[in-house]
C-alpha cells in the first residue's frame, strides 16, 4: 500500500480517535468541574465550520474548563515538558493527542501543526499568554498571534475564564481552593471577518477580549475562596521583601509571610487580599516588585542562585545534563556553573511549573531546574526587563 494512503488511513482512525474520548470524558470532567469548583459556563453558539480558540490561563485545569462550553471535539496546545510525563504523557496522546508547544522558543514546528490541524478542518486550542497568569492579570500575548490566526484559513472564537486565579494561583504548590469560577465565549469570529481585518487590528482584539483582571472584581465582589495554607508558597512569586528590601528572605506558613531578615509579616486571606502591608492585592505587591528588578536590570545588577541544574531537551523530548551548579543573570550573559549564554542572543525565557526555566540559544533548546527553595521567576521577570531596556536602545 502506499505510503501516503496509509498515512491518510491512520489519520482518519486518529481523528475517530479522538472525537470519541472528548465525547465520551466531556460531560463526566464538566461534572467534576461542578463538583470541585462550582463551575459555571455558557455554552458556545453559532460557531463557524472549524475555528481556533483563544483563551486566557488561569490554572492547570484550564482545558477542561473551556471544553465545558464546547461539544465539538478539538485539539489543545499544551507544554513540551508533558512529553517527559512518561506513561502519563502516553495515555494523554493516545486519547486527545496534544499539540506540543516549546516555551522559551519561537515554536515553527507548533505553528506548522496547528495549522495543520485547521487545514484538515479540526478545531484547535490555545491557551495565548503560553503561561498560567502568575498575577491575576492576562500576562503577554504575542502579536505573531494574529499572523497565527489570519494564516488558519478559520474562525475564531476568544474565551475567557473568570475566578479561576483564585482557585488555584500559580505560584502556590497547595490544595485547589474552592470558589466562583467561570467561564464562558467573549465572541465569535468567522472566517471573513478575520480576513478583513488587518494583523494590527485583530491582535488589539484579540488583547481586549482576553483581558482578565482577577482583582478588578474581586475588589468590588468581595468572593471567599475558601481553603487551607493559602499563602503557602507565595514567595515562588514574590522575592523581594515589601519592608526591608532584601531578595529571597520570606517564607510562607499557613496564611501568612514572614520575612526571616526584618521579621517584619503579612497575611493573604480567603479573599486573596493582603493584610499588614501597603499593597492590598498579590497584583499590586507584584507590580512593586516589577519596579525593583527593572532598577536591577538598568544597574546591571547580578541575579544567583547557588543550586541549579541546566540540561539541553532534544526533537525527541530527550534531554541530556549539561552543567551543575551556581547560576547568574546579568545584562551581558547567563551561566550555569562553566556554561554562558550571551543574553542578546536567548529566544525567550520562560517557566514551568514554579521552577523550570527554558528558553532557545542558537538552534538548540535548554531547560533549567532552580532548587528549592531558591525563586525561580525572578529571572523571567529580569530577562523581560533586559529585553525592554535593549529594545528602548
Amino acid at each position: 500500500m502506499p505510503k501516503d494512503i496509509n498515512k491518510t488511513k491512520k489519520r482518519k482512525v486518529y481523528k475517530v480517535r479522538h472525537k470519541f474520548w472528548y465525547g465520551f470524558l466531556r460531560k463526566p470532567a464538566t461534572w467534576f468541574l461542578k463538583i470541585k469548583f462550582g463551575y459555571k459556563f455558557e455554552s458556545a453558539k453559532n460557531l463557524p465550520e472549524n475555528y481556533i480558540v483563544l483563551s486566557n490561563h488561569t490554572t492547570d485545569f484550564d482545558p477542561i474548563f473551556v471544553g465545558a462550553s464546547f461539544r465539538k471535539q478539538m485539539y489543545f496546545v499544551a507544554s513540551e515538558h508533558i512529553t517527559r510525563w512518561n506513561t502519563a504523557y502516553k495515555v494523554l496522546n493516545y486519547i486527545f493527542e496534544p499539540i506540543v508547544r516549546y516555551k522559551g522558543s519561537i515554536a515553527a514546528t507548533t505553528v506548522r501543526d496547528i495549522l495543520r490541524k485547521t487545514k484538515g478542518g479540526q478545531n484547535v486550542c490555545i491557551f495565548a499568554e503560553g503561561v498560567r497568569s502568575w498575577t491575576g492579570e492576562t500576562g503577554d500575548i504575542l502579536p505573531s498571534t494574529a499572523k497565527l490566526i489570519k494564516s488558519a484559513g478559520c474562525g475564531l472564537v476568544t474565551y475567557r475564564i473568570s475566578g479561576g486565579y483564585f482557585v488555584s494561583p500559580n505560584w502556590s504548590e497547595t490544595k485547589t481552593r474552592r470558589g466562583k469560577v467561570t467561564g464562558r465565549p467573549v465572541a465569535v469570529y468567522t472566517k471573513e471577518q478575520i480576513e478583513n481585518m488587518s494583523e494590527d487590528e485583530l491582535y488589539d482584539i484579540i488583547k481586549k477580549d482576553l483581558y482578565e483582571n482577577a482583582y478588578a472584581s474581586q475588589l468590588t465582589e468581595k468572593r471567599r475562596y475558601k481553603g487551607k495554607n493559602l499563602a503557602e508558597r507565595l514567595e515562588n512569586l514574590i522575592f523581594i521583601c515589601p519592608h526591608c528590601k532584601k531578595m529571597e528572605t520570606l517564607v510562607s506558613s499557613g496564611n501568612t509571610i514572614k520575612c526571616s531578615r526584618c521579621e517584619k509579616e503579612f497575611t493573604y486571606d480567603e479573599y486573596g487580599m493582603l493584610e499588614g502591608i501597603e499593597y492590598k492585592t498579590v497584583l499590586g505587591l507584584s507590580d512593586w516588585q516589577r519596579t525593583k528588578v527593572k532598577e536591577a536590570v538598568q544597574a546591571n545588577k547580578e541575579y544567583s542562585s547557588p543550586s541549579t541544574s541546566l540540561a539541553e531537551v532534544f526533537p525527541d523530548h530527550t534531554k541530556q545534563e549539561v552543567a551543575t551548579g551556581k547560576m547568574t543573570m546579568n545584562t551581558k550573559e547567563l551561566t550555569v556553573a562553566d556554561v554562558t549564554f550571551k543574553m542578546e542572543d536567548i529566544v525567550d525565557i520562560n517557566i514551568y511549573g514554579r521552577r523550570g526555566l527554558v528558553f532557545s540559544y542558537g538552534k538548540q533548546f535548554y531547560e533549567i531546574i532552580v532548587d528549592k527553595p531558591y525563586n525561580a521567576y525572578k529571572y523571567v521577570l529580569y530577562y523581560k526587563e533586559f529585553c525592554k531596556l535593549t529594545e528602548q536602545g
